[in-house]
C-alpha cells in the first residue's frame, strides 16, 4: 500500500515538473536578414540557363568531359586524410547530441552489501550476525527552464554545422584537385607547343645552314638558329616541372604517395563549360560555408538560454527501493525513500550576468561572421563571373593575334629560305609567334581555372538540404 503511494506522488510531482518546465529560457531562433542582392552585377553578357538548368550537378567535374578527371575526383572523398579529420569532428558532433539528450532523463542505479561479522572464534560464547541490503536508486533533474533542451538545440545546430563544414572541406578538396589536373594538363600542352617551336627551329636551322654552305649567309646565323634551337628544347624540358608537382598534388588529394601515382600524357581542352547560374538568393543554400556560419548562429543563439537559466534554482528528485536483513537469520524487510532538493544562487557577484552577456556577445559576433561570409561569397561570385567575361574577351583577341603571329613568321621563313629576308626578320617574328602562342594557352589555363572557382563559388553540386 505504501509502495502504490510512494510511486503515486513521484508520478504526480514528475507530471507537474514536465507540464511546468514546457517553456526554455532565452530567445528562440530567427534567422537574421543577410545582405543579398537582387541580381549579379557581372551578368551582363551571361547566359543564363533554362529552369531545370540553373543548378549545379552533384559531381559538377564531369561538366569539364574529362574522363581522367572524373575517375580522379571521387577519389578524394574515399581516401583524402584531411576529409577524415573533418569527418571525425561530424561523428564527435553527433556524439555530443546525444550525450545532451541523456541529461533529460533520470538515472537508475544498483547497489548490495553483505556483511558477515562476530566475536569469538566458534567456542562456547561466539555470537555472529549477517547485513545483507539490496536496493534500487534513482535520480532525476529536471529540465525546468529548458537549460538541458537549449544545450540540445545548441548540439544539434552544431552538428548540422560540423555536417557543412564537411562538406565545404570536401568542395575545397576537389577544387584543389581540378586546379591541380588542369594546371597539369597545361604543362602537357605547353610541352606540345615547345615541341612545335623546336621543330619550327630546326628548320630555320636548315636553312640557315644551306645558306652557309653556299656562301649565301654568315655563320652566325648558323649559330643564333642552334641557340634558338637548344632554348627552345631546354624550355620544354622545364615545363616538366610544373607537371610533376600538379601530379604529385593530385596524388597527396586522393590519399596516395606520389611514388605510386602517375597519369599519362594528354593535352588541355579547348573550351571550358559553361556554368549554370541562378537568383543570387540560391547561394544562401548551396555554399556549406553559408550554411555552416547560419548553423553556428542558432547554436549561439541556443547557449543564450543555456546561460539565463542559471538565473533559477534547480530541483533534484531521489528515491530508493530495496530490502534489507540484519541478524543471524536472514529475514528481508522492504526499505524506501524519497526526496527533493532545491538549491538557488542567491548571489555569486555578477558571474551570471556575465555568463548571460557573453553568451550574447557571441551570437552577436557569430551574426556578424555569417553576414561577412555571405558577403564574401558574392564577392567570389562576382570576382569570377567578370574573369569569365574579361578572359573571353581577352581570347577571341589573343587567337587573332596568334593567326596573325603565325602568318608573319611563316612568312618571313619563306622569305628567308628565298634570300630575300635577313635571319633577325625571321629570329624576331618566331618569337612574336610563339609569345602569342604561350599567352593564347595561358588565357586558356585561366579560363579553366576560373571555371572551377565559379563552380565552388556557386557551391559546387551541394545543397543545404541535405
Amino acid at each position: 500500500m505504501r509502495s502504490r503511494r510512494m510511486a503515486h506522488s513521484i508520478g504526480l510531482v514528475a507530471a507537474s515538473l514536465m507540464v511546468s518546465g514546457c517553456t526554455a529560457m532565452g530567445p528562440d531562433y530567427l534567422k537574421p536578414a543577410a545582405p543579398v542582392p537582387s541580381h549579379y552585377k557581372e551578368i551582363n553578357g551571361w547566359k543564363l540557363g533554362e529552369p531545370q538548368e540553373t543548378v549545379i550537378q552533384q559531381n559538377w567535374w564531369q561538366s569539364f568531359g574529362d574522363v581522367e578527371l572524373n575517375a580522379l575526383e571521387p577519389q578524394v572523398s574515399i581516401r583524402n586524410q584531411t576529409l577524415k579529420v573533418d569527418e571525425a569532428n561530424y561523428a564527435q558532433a553527433l556524439a555530443l547530441i546525444a550525450e545532451s539528450r541523456a541529461s533529460l532523463f533520470p538515472t537508475f542505479g544498483l547497489d548490495g552489501t553483505a556483511e558477515h561479522s562476530g566475536t569469538g572464534l566458534g567456542g562456547a560464547g561466539s555470537t555472529s550476525s549477517s547485513t545483507v541490503s539490496l536496493n534500487g536508486n534513482a535520480a532525476w533533474v529536471p529540465d525546468l527552464w529548458g537549460q538541458v533542451r537549449r544545450q540540445i538545440e545548441s548540439k544539434d545546430a552544431s552538428a548540422e554545422m560540423s555536417a557543412a563544414q564537411l562538406a565545404a572541406a570536401r568542395l575545397s578538396m576537389q577544387s584543389a584537385l581540378a586546379t591541380a589536373y588542369f594546371q597539369l594538363r597545361t604543362a602537357d600542352a605547353l610541352h606540345d607547343l615547345l615541341g612545335n617551336v623546336v621543330k619550327d627551329y630546326q628548320r630555320s636551322l636548315a636553312i640557315a645552314q644551306n645558306q652557309y654552305k653556299a656562301g649565301t649567309a654568315a655563320r652566325a646565323n648558323v649559330i643564333s638558329a642552334q641557340s634558338l634551337v637548344l632554348s627552345a628544347q631546354a624550355q620544354q624540358i622545364n615545363s616538366q616541372v610544373a607537371r610533376q608537382q600538379a601530379e604529385h598534388a593530385i596524388a597527396v588529394l586522393i590519399g596516395l604517395p606520389p611514388a605510386e601515382f602517375s597519369i599519362a600524357h594528354a593535352p588541355l581542352a579547348r573550351i571550358a563549360p559553361h556554368v549554370p547560374l541562378s537568383v543570387p538568393s540560391t547561394l544562401l543554400e548551396r555554399r556549406p560555408d553559408i550554411v555552416a556560419a547560419e548553423r553556428n548562429m542558432k547554436a549561439q543563439n541556443a547557449l543564450i538560454g543555456v546561460a539565463m537559466a542559471a538565473y533559477y534554482p534547480n530541483i533534484s528528485l531521489s528515491g530508493l527501493l530495496g530490502v534489507s536483513s540484519v541478524g543471524s537469520q536472514l529475514s528481508f524487510n522492504p526499505v524506501w525513500s524519497i526526496g527533493a532538493s532545491l538549491s538557488q544562487m542567491l548571489f555569486n557577484g555578477g558571474l551570471t550576468d556575465a555568463q548571460v552577456a557573453a553568451a550574447r556577445a557571441s551570437y552577436d559576433a557569430s551574426v556578424a561572421s555569417y553576414r561577412q561570409t555571405v558577403l564574401t561569397a558574392f564577392q567570389q561570385v562576382e570576382d569570377q563571373l567578370s574573369s569569365l567575361r574579361i578572359l573571353g574577351q581577352e581570347a577571341v583577341v589573343q587567337d587573332n593575334a596568334v593567326k596573325l603571329a603565325t602568318q608573319a613568321a611563316d612568312i618571313a621563313i619563306n622569305e628567308y629560305d628565298a634570300g630575300t629576308q635577313n635571319f633577325t626578320t625571321v629570329v624576331t617574328a618566331e618569337a612574336n609567334a610563339i609569345t602569342a602562342r604561350e599567352n593564347a594557352l595561358t588565357i586558356r589555363q585561366e579560363r579553366y581555372l576560373a571555371t572551377v572557382s565559379l563552380i565552388v563559388a556557386l557551391g559546387g553540386g551541394w545543397n543545404g538540404a541535405e
